[in-house]
């Protein structure tokens, strides 16, 4: 929530804010949110916890999800869900 209450006093809309903001159409998502608007990571409190853990893999692994972009770590948390039937 913000500290803000007054309209007038809301942040400014700058053309960055808006080339990185999520465009709907409805309930539909023409075009998600990126950079800091994206909402990627670890998951807000109330939601299923994920653990932080340390582990090896091959480097060809690794620069195969990071080449999907940001998410990478999330995408291979899903590939290694389905993997193990969950």
């Amino acid at each position: 929530m913000s500290d803000w209450i007054d309209p007038d006093d809301a942040p400014i809309l700058t053309a960055e804010i808006a080339a990185r903001a999520e465009v709907k159409e409805g309930n539909r998502v023409i075009r998600p949110a990126t950079g800091t608007l994206a909402r990627m990571g670890r998951p807000p409190l109330g939601e299923a916890v994920k653990k932080q853990v340390t582990l090896r893999l091959d480097s060809e692994v690794i620069a195969a999800f990071r080449a999907g972009g940001a998410g990478w770590q999330s995408r291979m948390n899903d590939v290694l869900r389905k993997a193990v039937g969950a």
